[in-house]
C-alpha cells in the first residue's frame, strides 16, 4: 500500500495532471450549477478529450474531477433556486432551500461546501484504505439484498413527513412508484402505461419530474405571493451570515462524520450510489435527532444540509470501488467512466491494482486533492454566488423559469418534455397548496426501477419470494424497513397520548 501510495504521489503531482485536477473541478462545478446538466452529460462528451490525451493516469484524472466537481457543486441551484438538477442534490433542497429563503444563503452554501470536502476527503482516504476488503464485501450482495436496500430507501419517506403527514407522504411515494412503471418493463420488453405516445416508450424523464416538483411550483409561488421574493439579505444588497458559529460546527460535525462513513459504504455497492446515500443520510440524522430539533428539519436545518452533502460525495468516492477493483459500474455516470477507461486500453477489475497501480492510486491522490481545489475555489466565491437572491423577483422569475425549461429539455432532448413539465408543475403546485409532501413522491421515481428490476432478478433466481427466508441479509433489510415505517408513527401516537393525559391531568 505505501508503494503505491508513493506511485500515486509522483503520478498525481505532476504539472500536467495537477491542471486536469483543477480543470476537472471548475467545469464540474460550473456544469453542477446548471440545472439539468449532471455529471453524466459532461463527461459522455469528454471522452473523445480523454481518448486524444491518451495517458489513462491523466484522462481518469479529469473525468474524475469533473465527476465530483458536479456533485459538489450541484447543490448551489438546490439552496438558491429550489432546482436541483441532479438526482443527488434533491435531498439537499429540502433545508438548503429554506435556509436560503430566510437571508442565510451565505450560510447554507458554506455548511454545503464544508460537508462536501470533508465527505469526499473521508471517503477518500477509506477508499486507499480498504478498497481491496470492501471489493469482496460487495460481492456478498445479490439482487435480493439490492432490491430489500431499496425498501429501506423507500421507508425513510417517513423523515421527508411533517407531523401528520405519514399518511401523505405514504400516499405519494406510490404515486411515485406507479410513474417510474411507465415505459418498456424489465420481465416484458414492451411499453406500459404509454397511452400510445411514443416519447413515453422510455419514461418519464428525473430531470424534468425535479424541476416539476421543486422549481416550478417556486416560481408560481413566486408570483402569487410576492413576499416569498424577499430575503432577510435581499433588502440590503449585502450577503450576511456566512460563517457558522461554534454551535452550529459542533453540531454538525458528528453529523458530517456519520454520513460521511454510512454514505461511502453505500457508494460500494453497485447500483447504490450518490442518490440512495443522500436520501438515506438525510432521515436517518432526522430520525436520530431530538425532537425538538425534528421539528425544524425541513425549515432551514444546518443538519439538513450537512448530511446529505456529505453522504453524496462520500458514496461518489465509494463508488470507485467497484469500477476500480471489480470492472462494474455503480451508476451510470460510473458506467460512462468505464467505457472511457475500456477505451483507453485500461481493463478495470482486480489485477489493476497490482498492474497498473499509478492509475488506480492516483486517481485516489487525486480525488483528495480536488476536494481541496473544490473548497479553496469555492468557499472565496460564496458571497457572490449567494447574491443571486438579491436579483429583484421581475428577473428572479425568468431566470428560474429559463433554467427549468432547459434543464428539461437538454435532459432528454425531446420538446414534448416541456409538456410534462408544465403539466407535473401545475400537479405539483396544487399538491403544495393541499399541503402534501413532494420529496417522497420523487423518492419513489427515483428508486422504483431499481426496485422492480432487482425484485424481478431476485424472482427468477429462487422461483418465487423465496429469496426474503433464504437469505438472512435480506430479511434483517426488510425488518429494518418495517421498524422504520412503525417508528415515527408509533411515536407520535404516544407523544399524543402523553399529551391527552397531561390535558385530562390539569
Amino acid at each position: 500500500m505505501l508503494d503505491g501510495l508513493l506511485v500515486g504521489l509522483q503520478t498525481a503531482f505532476t504539472f500536467t495532471n495537477i491542471l486536469m485536477v483543477i480543470g476537472g473541478c471548475l467545469i464540474g462545478t460550473f456544469i453542477g450549477m446548471l440545472p439539468g446538466l449532471g455529471p453524466m452529460s459532461i463527461i459522455a462528451i469528454m471522452i473523445p478529450v480523454a481518448i486524444t490525451i491518451g495517458d489513462p493516469s491523466t484522462a481518469l484524472i479529469l473525468l474524475a474531477g469533473v465527476y465530483y466537481g458536479a456533485v459538489f457543486g450541484g447543490s448551489t441551484s438546490s439552496i438558491l433556486i429550489n432546482a436541483p438538477g441532479v438526482a443527488s442534490t434533491v435531498a439537499t433542497s429540502f433545508d438548503g432551500y429554506p435556509m436560503a429563503r430566510a437571508g442565510m444563503a451565505g450560510k447554507a452554501l458554506t455548511i454545503a461546501a464544508i460537508s462536501s470536502f470533508a465527505g469526499g476527503t473521508i471517503g477518500a482516504i477509506l477508499l486507499a484504505i480498504f478498497a481491496p476488503a470492501l471489493a469482496s464485501v460487495a460481492l456478498l450482495f445479490h439482487s435480493s439484498e439490492y432490491f430489500a436496500l431499496m425498501v429501506v430507501g423507500l421507508s425513510a419517506i417517513a423523515a421527508f413527513a411533517g407531523t401528520g403527514q405519514v399518511s401523505k407522504a405514504l400516499l405519494m411515494t406510490f404515486v411515485g412508484l406507479m410513474m417510474a412503471t411507465v415505459g418498456e418493463g424489465v420481465l416484458f420488453n414492451m411499453p406500459r402505461f404509454t397511452m400510445g405516445v411514443m416519447d413515453l416508450q422510455s419514461g418519464f424523464g428525473f430531470i424534468t419530474l425535479a424541476m416539476a416538483m421543486f422549481a416550478l411550483p417556486e416560481a408560481i409561488y413566486l408570483v402569487l405571493d410576492p413576499s416569498r421574493s424577499k430575503t432577510g439579505d435581499g433588502d440590503s444588497g449585502k450577503i450576511k451570515n456566512l460563517r457558522i458559529s461554534r454551535q452550529e460546527a459542533r453540531s454538525i460535525a458528528p453529523v458530517i462524520g456519520r454520513q460521511s462513513l454510512q454514505g461511502f459504504f453505500i457508494g460500494v455497492l453497485p447500483g447504490a450510489g450518490a442518490t440512495i446515500a443522500s436520501f438515506l443520510g438525510y432521515a436517518v440524522e432526522r430520525n436520530i435527532a431530538p425532537k425538538e430539533e425534528q421539528a425544524q428539519f425541513g425549515k432551514g436545518a444546518p443538519k439538513g444540509i450537512a448530511a446529505p452533502e456529505a453522504a453524496n460525495n462520500a458514496a461518489c468516492t465509494g463508488s470507485f470501488v467497484p469500477l476500480l477493483t471489480l470492472g462494474i459500474p455503480g451508476s451510470g455516470t460510473t458506467a460512462i467512466l468505464l467505457g472511457a477507461l475500456i477505451a483507453l486500453n485500461v481493463s478495470p477489475g482486480p489485477r489493476l491494482m497490482v498492474d497498473e497501480p499509478q492509475i488506480f492510486w492516483a486517481v485516489i491522490i487525486s480525488m483528495y486533492l480536488g476536494n481541496l481545489v473544490l473548497l479553496i475555489l469555492n468557499l472565496p466565491l460564496i458571497p457572490y454566488i449567494a447574491k443571486v437572491l438579491a436579483v429583484p423577483r421581475n428577473y428572479l422569475i425568468p431566470f428560474i423559469l429559463f433554467f427549468t425549461l432547459m434543464g428539461a429539455y437538454i435532459g432528454q432532448n425531446n420538446a414534448t418534455e416541456l409538456l410534462f413539465l408544465v403539466g407535473f408543475g401545475v400537479c405539483a403546485t396544487m399538491l403544495r397548496f393541499a399541503d402534501y409532501p413532494l420529496a417522497p413522491l420523487l423518492i419513489g421515481f427515483i428508486l422504483g426501477p431499481l426496485l422492480e428490476n432487482n425484485f424481478s432478478r431476485a424472482m427468477q433466481l429462487y422461483d418465487g419470494v423465496g429469496f426474503i427466508w433464504e437469505r438472512p441479509m435480506t430479511l434483517a433489510l426488510l425488518i429494518l424497513a418495517l421498524i422504520l415505517v412503525v417508528l415515527p408513527s408509533y411515536r407520535q401516537r404516544r407523544a399524543r397520548v402523553r399529551a391527552e393525559g397531561v390535558a385530562d391531568g390539569d
